[in-house]
């Protein structure tokens, strides 16, 4: 063979294999204005460079890396967006850290600069990157597959025969195999051309597209989301208003009319626990009975741990529990100046649990003088019984209930004008009452049992009711349901990418020299596989049905890489087109 027939053939094999992918071409235009010492490039040329580097696949998978890099001090330090509270214990905790988190916006990550950039360029680089992917892949659906290179022996699966049936037979009969086959397949001058299993490059452009779908469902969810806590007694109910709320936040360009119109009341909250081995204390049934209405008639549902009650557009979810004390506050006259359930929060696993109990309004002393009485309380479900030393709870459980006080009187602060902790008082202006003895009064409670204050002050009574509240969260997340069929999507494409193999086969049909007519078959993957010889041996097995090699072929149609015997017993193809 010449050299020009050399050159001309390896140009054609080059081309054959072509397009099997639609990752973007190395522009090489302008090479010839380079001069001794390298290109130059004006500002034109290092916008293009630029670009070229940030639509790269390389550089969107080292931004999608630095997203998820950037996303773990957001799981691991307190967010001002999710609990401020915990955020400001961290910061107590932690003095010398502080500055510096502050600096690298740590306590906001999400809504930090830097993490803002990497988004953005993730979210640009991924579009620049599809858009012409996409483009150039639409193309090679509409065109045909490309002509069979001059030498198909040079291909890495290859097969050959002679047959005594005429040319134009064998291309017929490969023509309608191939077709049947679910292969693209067309007449090419003197052979077939075929091309099978586009889905795995629509799998690529999928599984890139849900990456921008999911990246669009974050940020329309962080921008029009809403998220709030309520905390409510048994009887007590809860009407979804921005003023109803103990904590309400929402994304940048959330309306509180966009708010579901619904309503609820905890009829009742159930909560049984493990009794007895390593699981004692384990919740087995934590649910809350609810009656809700959205503008209708009431609806009853029971709403547990990862099974939210949806309104609309609304999810509640139950979050917490704990127990609410039924106290009565009377004065120095005998008259009730409260009365009613003080929630009280858990502070350990068996909801050991403190709180404040505060009476603001309608007290007098025994001078007649206003003014306002504060309890700390501190409340266990399960006492371990007087004597043993502590006073913490046992057991989760109802079983034994005790509530310890230590009363007070003066200013609660509470018209101060200043934020203050429900459930905590502020001592500042209080003077804590003494027994007649001049101790401190602190006393411990059971339920039916009364303190009482000195000097005529009144008293306390621990009710023998103890009713149970649960926490909920009310959340609507637009961008929730597009961000799992982005997911969805991704995984599918990304299945169809990984184990869908691209592949072009050709079936050269042409009358030798002695008049005998020789078939070659070739086939070229998109990447490297131990199936494609395996397919193409199955396929000639298959032909030689229509176009039989003649006496003196050595042996049946074999593809190179494949066992000798595979064209005479051939397995079933598992490459059916995905």
């Amino acid at each position: 063979m010449s050299k020009t027939d050399t050159t001309e053939s390896t140009a054609a094999d080059e081309a054959a294999g072509a397009e099997l992918s639609t990752a973007p071409k190395e522009d090489r235009e302008g090479r010839g204005d380079a001069v001794t010492g390298g290109p130059v490039l004006g500002a034109v040329g290092w916008i293009r460079w630029f670009w070229r580097q940030l639509t790269s696949m390389r550089v969107a998978l080292i931004l999608l890396f630095l997203l998820s890099l950037g996303a773990v001090p957001g799981s691991l330090i307190p967010q001002n967006s999710a609990d401020e509270m915990k955020v400001q214990a961290f910061k107590d905790a932690h003095p010398t850290l502080t500055p510096l988190y502050e600096k690298l916006q740590f306590f906001d990550v999400y809504s930090s600069v830097w993490f803002s950039a990497i988004y953005l360029l993730l979210f640009v680089s991924l579009i620049g990157c599809i858009v012409p992917r996409s483009l150039q892949f639409v193309g090679q659906l509409r065109s045909r597959p490309p002509g069979a290179p001059r030498r198909l022996d040079r291909l890495p699966a290859y097969t050959t025969w002679r047959t005594a049936a005429e040319p134009e037979q064998a291309r017929e009969a490969a023509l309608a195999l191939l077709r049947k086959r679910r292969f693209r397949a067309h007449r090419a001058g003197d052979a077939v051309a075929a091309e099978k299993g586009y889905l795995r490059e629509a799998g690529n452009l999928a599984f890139h597209v849900a990456l921008i779908v999911m990246l669009v469902a974050f940020a329309w969810g962080q921008l029009l989301k809403s998220e709030g806590g309520k905390l409510i007694v048994e009887g007590d109910g809860f009407s979804n208003t921005l003023t109803q709320y103990d904590d309400f936040k929402s994304g940048s360009l959330f309306g509180t009319d966009a708010l579901e119109p619904f309503s609820f009341t905890l009829d009742s909250f159930t909560g049984t626990y493990e009794k007895s081995g390593p699981q004692r204390g384990t919740p087995r049934t934590f649910e809350a009975a609810v009656t809700y209405s959205r503008g209708g008639a009431d609806r009853k549902a029971v709403i547990r741990v990862n099974e939210p009650l949806k309104v609309g557009g609304s999810k509640v979810y139950l979050i917490a529990h704990g127990y609410a004390p039924v106290v009565t506050v009377k004065d120095g006259r005998g008259k009730a100046v409260f009365h009613g359930a003080v929630p009280l929060l858990p502070i350990d696993n068996n909801i050991t649990s403190t709180g404040a109990i505060k009476v603001m309004d309608g007290y007098r002393d025994q001078n007649g003088k206003k003014e306002q009485l504060g309890f700390q309380a501190f409340f266990v479900p399960t006492f371990a019984g007087a004597g043993q030393g502590t006073m913490f709870s046992q057991f989760p459980a109802l079983d034994f209930p005790v509530m310890a006080l230590t009363g007070f009187h003066g200013d609660l602060r509470v018209n101060a004008g200043l934020p203050q902790n429900v459930y905590q008082l502020d001592k500042s202006k209080m003077t804590q009452f003494k027994d007649a003895s001049g101790d401190k009064l602190a006393q411990r409670l059971l339920p039916g049992e009364t303190m009482t204050l000195p000097g005529g002050a009144g008293s306390i009574t621990f009710e023998k009711d103890v009713k149970e509240w649960a926490s909920f969260q009310v959340s609507q997340q637009p961008g929730n349901g597009l961000a799992l069929a982005g997911a969805i999507a991704a995984i599918a494409g990304l299945t169809g990418s990984l184990f869908i193999q691209r592949r072009r086969i050709w079936v050269r049909a042409v009358r030798g020299e002695d008049g005998v007519t020789v078939v070659e078959m070739a086939g070229l993957g998109r990447s490297e596989s131990a199936k494609l010889p395996e397919e193409l041996a199955d396929l000639a097995v298959a032909l030689t049905a229509q176009a039989p090699p003649t006496a003196e072929t050595a042996a049946a149609p074999a593809a190179s890489g494949a066992p000798a015997d595979s064209a005479e017993d051939p397995a079933p193809s598992g490459e059916a087109d995905k």
